[in-house]
């Protein structure tokens, strides 16, 4: 979705359903439920519908219009404690300060550093810890050694909130992140 509008999905539903998204509103109303797994689940059990489909009927449904929660980052960062804030705004202060031409946006809701060809770093944030995320598992493998001590899982690294930012891992991440994406450009 380019505009993080819900309705950006209608004519695709529409075109692929044979109805408009009012024959499916109607449909959701007449449901013995009003919760929204129920209601996801309907759309996507019993007529068909594809997750994204299906969410964007329902949370349209229940009156959330758009999927974008932040207007950019600096909305993202008012949002948070003020821990939180101090410690995400550290981290991307500490990769800009090596990588200034990266662009900070908010996209799937949360902060992130990109250059003209892709994201290459972002971060979320939970109650007990920050979440990093290099965009690539390459980071995670060659970093290893550095990362003892970190909870690292999949495709994050969690990050306590007293951490004392370390703006040589930070920057080691982005670097290997580049490096991956002008790889897979031919640069």
């Amino acid at each position: 979705m380019a505009t993080g509008e819900r309705s950006d999905y209608f004519p695709k539903i529409e075109a692929k359903h044979g109805k408009p998204v009012e024959h499916w509103f109607d449909q959701l109303a007449m449901l013995d439920s009003d919760k929204y797994p129920d209601q996801v689940g309907f759309l996507k059990n019993e007529r068909g519908f594809s997750q994204a489909h299906a969410n964007a009927v329902v949370m349209f449904y229940r009156g959330s219009t758009s999927s974008q929660r932040h207007s950019d980052s600096e909305d993202y960062f008012s949002k948070l404690a003020p821990t939180h804030r101090d410690l995400a705004k550290s981290i991307f202060a500490a990769i800009s300060a090596k990588y200034p031409e990266l662009e900070l946006v908010v996209a799937w809701n949360q902060p992130m550093l990109r250059n003209e060809h892709a994201y290459v770093f972002g971060l979320s944030t939970a109650s007990n810890h920050v979440s990093i995320n290099p965009f690539t598992p390459a980071a995670l493998a060659g970093l290893t050694d550095r990362l003892e001590g970190y909870e690292v899982l999949k495709h994050t690294i969690r990050i306590p909130l007293d951490w004392d930012v370390d703006a040589d891992l930070l920057q080691d991440m982005v670097a290997i992140r580049l490096r991956e994406i002008s790889s897979k450009l031919g640069k």
